[in-house]
């Protein structure tokens, strides 16, 4: 992660205002990051165009990691953008009880302007449900795996912190106390 004090070096940064220097934005801890992940994935799943900043400035408005929220939002690029929001059109006309009309998809402002009407209460409802759902996920699953790794770590202390007394117990028992604290075996 860059350094706060490198960031506000930059020329043009300052533009975007002092909060963008604030250091939680920067900071890699469990709650900023399962934060930033929730909000990523929630954006992911907006039908709307400039995600990435969405993610931004709402990373700076909870104080989440800025970088893992905007990075989040390439989940949905320009090749799995269309699966995602066919699926939160269909998940959107389930939970309405609505047929789900299948159409031929035709990339032009005509075809959006005349079929808007007819697939933006779905296709809204579905990606805000999927969003939800996709976001909390993202922050829980983050919440365990950052558990789970910080468990890790102070199981590898422990055993490290066992090795070390037996290794000075057996020390102790051949009589040998001039030997080292720090064993190679023991590193």
């Amino acid at each position: 992660m860059p350094k706060v004090h490198d960031l506000e070096r930059r020329r043009g940064l300052g533009i975007l205002g002092k909060r963008l220097f604030d250091p939680e934005l920067w900071h890699l801890n469990r709650q900023s990051v399962s934060t930033a992940f929730a909000v990523g994935l929630f954006v992911t799943w907006l039908p709307m165009p400039a995600q990435m900043l969405v993610a931004g400035a709402v990373a700076i408005m909870l104080r989440c990691n800025l970088p893992i929220s905007v990075a989040l939002v390439w989940v949905s690029n320009p090749v799995t953008q269309p699966a995602l929001l066919l699926f939160a059109y269909q998940l959107g006309t389930w939970l309405l009880g609505a047929p789900a009309e299948v159409m031929a998809f035709q990339i032009s402002w005509e075809w959006f302007r005349v079929r808007i009407g007819q697939i933006w209460a779905p296709l809204l409802l579905g990606s805000l449900v999927a969003g939800v759902v996709c976001g909390f996920l993202g922050w829980a699953g983050m919440q365990l795996i950052w558990r789970w790794h910080v468990v890790q770590r102070w199981e590898r202390r422990r055993n490290v912190r066992r090795l070390r007394a037996i290794m000075a117990a057996k020390r102790e028992e051949v009589g040998r106390p001039d030997v080292p604290e720090r064993d190679e075996a023991v590193k």
